[in-house]
């Protein structure tokens, strides 16, 4: 399996109303940290989460996090 490009070594700090959203695991997005269809035709597919309140929250920015979409500070190890 080929690594994820990773746009940033650090996380999205965000505050993201109730709703879906699709996090780019692939990290050719032009619209980090959500997913743009940049994937198509390679081996990563977005994550899909859903928040039911407004929520303030970290997405992993070096797309090499073990709980994706959250940051586990793996981007300090990189």
């Amino acid at each position: 399996m080929a690594d994820p490009v990773s746009p940033q070594k650090a996380p999205y700090a965000l505050e993201l109303e109730a709703g879906d959203y699709a996090w780019c695991a692939c990290g050719k997005s032009k619209n980090q940290p959500f997913c743009d269809g940049s994937h198509k035709g390679g081996e990563f597919s977005p994550i899909k989460f859903n928040l039911k309140e407004k929520t303030k929250l970290w997405l992993c920015g070096c797309k090499h996090s073990k709980t994706k979409p959250y940051c586990d500070g793996t981007h300090k190890t990189l």
